[in-house]
């Protein structure tokens, strides 16, 4: 029998070279495994929307991150993140040098910013969020399209996101609706007995579980974030927490957020920081050598909540020159309902 996989005949040998010739030539860098992430999660939104059957739309796997990355997915895409998806792994990573990182904290500028931040956040109520609640979060959108090689951003889109609390594993997670179309969240695709509440699907209740202790909780987000080869280990950590940040949260938790991103090196403070809105507050940055990519958070300069987030280059690279924006995030409103699909019947801010 003839198995063409692995047939070694001249014949097949071309056609591997012609399937290379059509294939675009590498980035001279990797993707970051978040911006991997969900450039995947969106080349899967895309295919369920094409193939969907109206009577039962059904999406795979969906992690609920932010700051969202709202680029049209491609083929491309995909094969760019099952090739990170290859080097990601977990472990008991601990921060380097934790002791001399508790040591500078208090001479890094972006210390006291953080620390005034998380003093606001603790005088937050502490609401109650059953299990069988969602989390309701409201956001402005806005990110690039990197499956072409460039950098081509996208149009200021609307996102909900309605977040089940049950601690699981679940395989319905929730709804998101981007731009009035309305999605159902299913589970990872290698959860099959459903995603449970952690850090990839953090609920209320998972986050009031977390160490307020700024030192425990920073040791343990450098053992629980996920790693990825010759990916720098602080800035993960450092886009873990904005992952987590701008819905409900404990306030506790927040303030303990805070405290603990204080201690990454690298963390500095940004006068320019603004969100998908164009909204300027007090920033938080932080630069990734590696990728050429800074990641900024913006807090309001009064009252110290959370507005939303961007990313951008920094360097030149093949995807576009230094400022070319990659995603932004405005956080407009957050609440806590009974059922997906509704909104909270007050407006406001909840939460971090």
């Amino acid at each position: 029998m003839n198995d063409r996989a692995t047939d070694p005949s001249p014949e097949r040998h071309g056609d591997r070279e012609e399937i290379a010739r059509l294939l675009p030539a590498p980035a001279d860098w990797d993707l970051p495994r978040e911006q991997h992430l969900r450039h995947k999660d969106l080349l899967m939104h895309h295919i369920d929307r094409d193939h969907a059957v109206p009577a039962h739309p059904a999406r795979p796997a969906r992690r609920l991150l932010r700051p969202a990355l709202l680029a049209p997915a491609t083929a491309l895409a995909l094969a760019c993140a099952l090739a990170a998806g290859a080097a990601l792994h977990g472990g008991d990573h601990k921060p380097s040098d934790t002791a001399s990182h508790e040591a500078a904290t208090d001479m890094r500028p972006a210390a006291a910013l953080l620390d005034r931040i998380s003093v606001a956040a603790e005088k937050h109520a502490t609401l109650v969020v059953r299990d069988d609640q969602f989390v309701y979060t409201r956001e402005k959108v806005r990110g690039a399209d990197l499956t072409s090689g460039k950098a081509v951003l996208g149009p200021l889109m609307d996102r909900e996101e309605w977040a089940a609390q049950e601690p699981g594993p679940l395989r319905k997670l929730g709804l998101i609706r981007e731009d009035g179309e309305t999605f159902p969240v299913n589970a990872e695709l290698g959860d099959t007995d459903g995603t449970p509440a952690g850090i990839n699907r953090p609920t209320y209740s998972w986050l009031s579980s977390l160490p307020t202790d700024p030192a425990k909780l920073l040791a343990h987000l450098y053992a629980k974030t996920p790693a990825a080869q010759g990916r720098e280990r602080d800035q993960a950590v450092f886009e873990q927490i904005g992952s987590l940040l701008g819905g409900v949260m404990p306030p506790r938790t927040a303030a303990a957020l805070y405290r603990a991103a204080a201690r990454i090196p690298g963390v500095t403070p940004d006068p320019q920081a603004r969100d998908a809105l164009g909204r300027r507050g007090l920033g938080i940055a932080r630069d990734d050598t590696r990728y050429g990519i800074r990641t900024e958070w913006v807090f309001h300069e009064k009252d110290f909540t959370f507005l939303g987030s961007r990313s951008y280059l920094t360097k030149d690279t093949s995807y576009g020159k230094a400022g070319t924006l990659l995603s932004s995030v405005a956080e407009l409103d957050h609440g806590v309902v009974d059922k997906a699909g509704r909104r909270p019947a007050g407006k406001g801010r909840s939460g971090a």
